[in-house]
């Protein structure tokens, strides 16, 4: 369900220039970096790049996500790790991405664990985000 304007707690500006190959920044001065293609899309993969930065914000949002569903359920996920790999490809529409998102829960049963990966996944709001148009796998 969406939010409305009024139940917004914080929001982020960033402003880029020069699409994939030039930089990007927030308007607090915060994150200031220079974005290039990757090397496997003809890019020179000198600075970072948009997929880069989403699965670094996809992986600490969804860690956030798993810690508050961990919590509700008494069980500690101290250690804890996050992994996204996003790809981007060809489609029928030009581009789109895909993800994998990996947990790796020290001293959690594996049964346990993937039951707070799968949890998370429908709290977390790049999960919810991306849901119906972006392929995303539980690893």
């Amino acid at each position: 369900m969406p939010i409305q304007q009024s139940d917004v707690l914080y929001t982020a500006v960033a402003t880029a220039e020069n699409g994939r190959d030039g930089r990007v920044a927030t308007d607090d001065g915060r994150l200031d970096v220079v974005v290039n293609p990757p090397e496997e899309m003809g890019g020179s993969g000198a600075g970072t790049n948009p997929e880069q930065l989403f699965a670094a914000a996809y992986s600490a949002c969804f860690q956030g996500a798993l810690g508050l569903v961990a919590r509700k359920e008494g069980v500690d996920v101290t250690g804890s790790t996050v992994t996204a790999k996003v790809g981007i490809g060809k489609n029928a529409d030009g581009f789109g991405i895909l993800v994998e998102i990996s947990a790796d829960i020290p001293d959690v049963d594996g049964d346990t664990a993937r039951g707070l990966v799968e949890k998370a996944h429908q709290v977390c709001p790049y999960s919810k985000a991306t849901r119906g148009d972006v392929t995303v796998t539980l690893a």
